[in-house]
């Protein structure tokens, strides 16, 4: 259950998982159901969804209630049920317009946590809820406390994920009542947090099993400089904390087969990767740029403080004193678009970005680079260090999350310490490294795309822990 599915709404990697990790479990031979929200956006995408279930009321309180249709529809052996909710999803947004959250998130996403139950009573009994993120988290308390003499879904266990524990879904106590919790749950056994009620931390204390989207990462939400408050109750619950890296898709990132590149390329045959990098530069406007002992730094990100955005700010007139070309591409907080715009004008010859959203361009970025650069100040497991893998474009990160879990010696460069020097060292290592030393250049390259991070190898995971809690 989650709030986002690809391709049917989408703000970020959460939205991939969903979109990925069913179809993969399917595969293997799970019966996998996804609950999600028809948002205005999503209705357009999904019209030949049935209306499996209609006018049914979902009880907040013994007063209010909410009447959702539920819509259906199979794909490659996945049900996906649809809650319509005209007053609470048919909006411009998933979570808020322009810059802000609706306010009532809190009752939005407890009426689709307990249209879920709903729809595990009526129409597809599961043998546990596998919740992703604060929006689902309600799951455990409502199974924990309303729900608890229901015997449709009383017992049933519950699997957290956390895919960025800086989101925690943390709401005024006065809004007990309106999403169906008593006073019970306000306290710091259950969902109180610091005078306030937190979504995710009530699923983390009634969660079976807990699993964040990389080892490294449930090791560093344990930890005061990582764990936004809930350390300490993960830290309780650390038998019960698992990390499981997030596939990808090479269904649609591999070079073998990527319809937005120039050239298609492999591990045995890289020539077309030279074309990939002249396509690039052309496409940013760096065409003077290409010198095959200039290395191409590529970068996809949104800009913001978390993904190292700060620490460029402190290094970009440094390094690109050297000969190098930078490509960027994204958006986000004003300063640092402002931020990349003002490095492009300084060094027209070396330095173009893109302010924007562009999926051709990003398949571009990561063929026709020869470094991509990801200093992430934390980075719970990270997609383009594993895209840039398999384009055999190395990597340069920082040892955070799943860019350590995913990087090492053998594909990559790293820096330990979040600072300006740490990151400095790193790039600059690369680049002597791509200059110097072609014969080893080459085997980062080929070691890189050898690598399998398939939702296959994941999903393998997550079978063998929804077997686990269903053993106990």
């Amino acid at each position: 259950m989650a709030s986002e599915a690809a391709p049917y709404a989408k703000t970020g990697g959460l939205a991939d998982v969903i979109g990925a990790l069913p179809f993969a479990l399917a595969d293997q031979g799970d019966e996998v159901a996804v609950v999600m929200p028809l948002y205005a956006s999503t209705a357009a995408k999904v019209p030949s969804a049935d209306r499996v279930r209609d006018r049914l009321p979902i009880w907040i309180s013994s007063s209010s209630s909410y009447q959702v249709s539920i819509r259906a529809l199979t794909d490659r052996g996945v049900r996906f049920y649809f809650v319509d909710c005209p007053q609470l999803f048919d909006r411009p947004g998933l979570y808020g317009e322009n810059g802000q959250d609706y306010p009532d998130n809190h009752v939005r996403f407890a009426v689709l946590c307990r249209a879920a139950l709903s729809v595990a009573r009526h129409l597809f009994r599961p043998d546990l809820f596998h919740c992703h993120d604060w929006q689902a988290a309600l799951i455990g308390p409502y199974v924990r406390f309303p729900f608890r003499t229901d015997p449709s879904v009383a017992g049933l266990p519950t699997v957290l994920t956390i895919h960025n524990l800086g989101y925690q879904g943390l709401f005024d106590p006065a809004v007990l009542p309106q999403i169906g919790l008593g006073r019970e749950v306000l306290n710091p056994a259950q969902m109180e947090f610091w005078g306030m009620v937190n979504y995710l931390k009530g699923g983390i204390v009634n969660a079976r099993e807990i699993t964040t989207v990389s080892q490294a990462y449930a090791r560093e939400i344990q930890t005061p400089e990582y764990g936004f408050g809930l350390d300490g109750v993960l830290r309780t619950r650390s038998a019960d904390v698992a990390g499981i890296l997030n596939g990808v898709d090479y269904g649609e990132w591999s070079p073998e087969i990527d319809p937005y590149i120039a050239s298609r390329y492999s591990a045995h045959d890289l020539t077309g990767k030279s074309v990939c990098r002249r396509d690039l530069l052309q496409s940013f406007g760096l065409s003077a740029a290409d010198n095959p002992d200039r290395p191409v730094i590529g970068i996809v990100s949104r800009f913001a403080g978390q993904k190292g955005f700060d620490l460029i700010e402190q290094t970009a007139w440094q390094f690109l004193q050297n000969d190098v070309a930078l490509v960027v591409l994204g958006t986000g907080e004003p300063h640092y678009e402002w931020l990349m715009r003002r490095i492009a004008e300084q060094f027209p010859d070396k330095a173009a970005v893109r302010i924007e959203f562009n999926n051709e361009l990003a398949h571009k970025v990561e063929a026709g680079s020869d470094i991509f650069l990801m200093p992430s100040h934390y980075e719970p497991c990270g997609l383009n260090q594993i895209y840039s893998l398999r384009y055999g474009t190395v990597p340069v990160v920082r040892a955070t999350g799943g860019l350590d879990d995913t990087i090492d010696e053998n594909t990559g460069f790293k820096f330990v310490e979040y600072s300006a020097a740490g990151l400095l060292h790193a790039l600059g290592t690369a680049v002597h490294t791509f200059r110097t030393d072609k014969a080893r250049w080459s085997t980062l390259m080929r070691n890189g795309m050898k690598r399998d991070h398939s939702w296959a190898a994941a999903a393998r995971q997550y079978r063998k822990l929804y077997r686990q809690v269903l053993a106990a």
